[in-house]
C-alpha cells in the first residue's frame, strides 16, 4: 500500500459540529478524543481519512487491537460469511461452530506444552474483565487472596485490575519493582538491577515480616505498554517463573497488548520460554471486535458453575474475526515479520538522539515501540543520570504529528513517552514515512518558542 501525504484540510463542515457535539455529551473520562480530534470516516490498513478530508497513518492502532489494521479484507470476509449464514449473533456460553473454529486457531498459536493441558474461559468483551476472571481463578484455586503486581503496570480500569495497576492509590496488591535499563529503580539497571529486581521479590514472598499476604498469583506484562513500553528482561522473566511455581503461586502473563505477534513472536511469553499458569487474551484477538478469554492449567480449573459469567461472552462476530485474524497472522509469518521491521525502526530512531538531546531513550519490542522524551537542560533526578521527563514536549510531538497525519499515543510514568503500534501489515516504506513523520514533528517541537520545560522554565 502506498503512504498517501495528509490531503488538504477541507473547508469546516459537519466535523466540527459532531466534534463540538461529543464534549457537550459525552463524559469527562473520555481520553483519545481530547488528544486526537478528528471523525475518521474511512479506514484501510494503516490509513484513516477524517471528515475534513486529511489522511492519517495510524499507529495507535486501536491501542493495539488492530493487528491487520483497519479493514483487513480477511476479516471482512469472515464477518460477512457468518452474518450472510444465518447464524445467531447472541448465544451466551453455547456452543457453536464458529466458536469451536476460533478456540481451535487459538490453540494452535499457543506454546505446545501450555495448550496440551489448558481450559477456556470466555469472559466479558474487554481485556479487564479477563483480568478480574484471572484473579478470581486463582483465588478460587489455591484458596488465598494477596495477589503479586509490578510498579508501572496496567492490567484495566475495574476494581480488581486497578488495584493491580500502577496508578493505584488504595494499594491491596503487594507491589514489586519492574526492572528497567532507563530509569532502573536501584538506579544500575541491565542484568544487575533485573537480579537485584528478583532478589527483591523473594526476600518480600520468604519473609515472614513483609506484610504480604500469602498471593493467589502474580500478574506480569512481558512487556508493560501503558508503563512506558518497558520489555520484562527475558532472563528475569523466567527467574520470576522459577519464584512463583517453587512457592506454588500461579503466574498470570497478561498479553492484552503484547498478543498476536506484536512483539516478533506470537506471544510475548515466548521470547522467554517462560510457560505461565494463565494467559489472558483480548484486544488482537478478536480481530478488531470484542473479545476477552483468559486461558489457565487445568489443574486451576476448580471454581463452581457461573462464578465468572458475562452476558456478551459469546460475541461470534468477534469469534469469527479473530479466527481469520489469527490464522492470517500465523500463515504468512507477521509475527516474524514485526521482530525484523520493529528492529529496523528501533535502530532508525535510536539513530535521531544524535541531533536530539530530548530523546531520552528508545526501547521496545517488535512493533510495540517507545520513545521517551526528556529535558536534557535539566538536572537528573530519581538519583540517576536520566534527565527529568518532559510531558509538555511530549504533547507538542503528539499534536505536531498529528499536523503532520500522523497518530501516536502518549503513555509512561509522566506521559512522555511516545508510543507506536502501528499494524503487522505495515510496509517498508511505510514504517520509513512513520519515522520520518516523527521525526519532523519532534524538530517542530523542539523549535516551538513558547514551549516549557517540565520544570516550567521557558526556553
Amino acid at each position: 500500500m502506498a503512504v498517501t501525504e495528509p490531503a488538504p484540510a477541507a473547508p469546516p463542515v459537519a466535523y466540527e459540529g459532531i466534534l463540538r457535539r461529543q464534549s457537550m455529551r459525552e463524559s469527562a473520562a473520555r481520553t483519545y478524543a481530547r488528544s486526537l480530534p478528528i471523525v475518521p470516516v474511512r479506514a484501510r490498513g494503516l490509513t484513516i481519512e477524517g471528515a475534513d478530508g486529511r489522511r492519517y497513518l495510524d499507529c495507535l492502532s486501536g491501542a493495539g487491537t488492530l493487528a491487520l489494521g483497519h479493514n483487513h479484507p480477511v476479516v471482512l470476509e469472515a464477518i460477512k460469511k457468518v452474518l450472510d449464514s444465518g447464524a445467531p449473533l447472541h448465544v451466551l456460553d453455547l456452543a457453536t461452530p464458529v466458536k469451536d473454529a476460533f478456540t481451535t486457531e487459538l490453540f494452535a498459536t499457543l506454546p505446545r506444552e501450555f495448550a496440551d493441558n489448558a481450559r477456556i474461559q470466555f469472559c466479558g468483551p474487554a481485556g479487564t474483565d479477563a483480568v478480574e476472571a484471572a484473579f478470581k481463578l486463582v483465588r478460587a484455586a489455591t484458596g488465598r487472596s494477596g495477589l503479586l503486581a509490578f510498579t508501572g503496570a496496567y492490567h484495566g480500569m475495574t476494581s480488581g485490575a486497578l488495584a493491580a495497576s500502577g496508578g493505584a492509590e488504595d494499594v491491596r496488591v503487594t507491589r514489586l519493582p519492574f526492572p528497567q535499563d532507563y530509569r532502573c529503580p536501584f538506579g544500575i539497571g541491565g542484568d544487575r538491577g533485573a537480579q537485584i529486581s528478583a532478589r527483591w521479590t523473594e526476600s518480600v514472598l520468604d519473609d515472614p515480616k513483609s506484610g504480604t499476604p500469602a498471593p493467589a498469583g502474580m500478574i506480569i506484562e512481558p512487556v508493560q505498554g501503558e508503563g512506558g513500553v518497558n520489555p520484562a528482561p527475558d532472563g528475569w522473566m523466567r527467574r520470576m517463573r522459577e519464584i512463583t511455581a517453587s512457592r506454588s503461586i500461579p503466574l498470570i502473563a497478561d498479553e492484552v497488548q503484547t498478543g498476536v505477534g506484536r512483539t516478533g513472536a506470537f506471544w510475548a511469553v515466548e521470547h522467554s520460554g517462560v510457560v505461565p499458569d494463565v494467559m489472558v487474551l483480548s484486544k488482537a484477538i478478536g480481530g478488531s471486535l470484542p473479545l476477552a478469554v483468559i486461558v489457565y492449567r487445568s489443574e486451576l480449573d476448580t471454581w463452581q458453575p457461573g462464578a465468572h459469567a458475562g452476558t456478551f461472552r459469546g460475541n461470534q462476530l468477534a469469534m469469527a474475526a479473530g479466527t481469520a485474524t489469527l490464522a492470517h497472522v500465523r500463515e504468512n509469518g507477521l509475527a516474524e515479520r514485526a521482530g525484523i521491521l520493529g528492529a529496523r525502526m528501533l535502530a532508525s530512531l535510536r539513530a535521531l538522539t544524535a541531533d536530539h538531546p530530548c530523546i531520552g531513550d528508545v526501547r521496545g519490542r517488535g512493533l510495540m515501540i517507545g520513545v521517551e522524551l526528556v529535558d536534557p537542560e535539566s538536572p537528573p533526578v530519581g538519583g540517576g543520570n536520566e534527565a527529568p521527563p518532559d510531558p509538555v514536549l511530549a504533547v507538542a510531538v503528539q499534536q505536531e504529528c498529528l499536523r503532520r497525519g500522523l497518530i501516536v499515543e502518549l503513555g509512561g510514568r509522566h506521559s512522555t513517552v511516545v508510543r507506536l503500534l502501528p499494524p503487522l501489515t505495515l510496509t517498508d516504506e511505510q514504517a520509513t514515512a512513520v519515522v520520518d513523520r516523527l521525526a519532523d514533528a519532534l524538530a517542530a517541537a523542539e523549535r516551538s518558542p513558547h514551549r516549557r520545560t517540565a520544570t516550567g522554565s521557558i526556553r
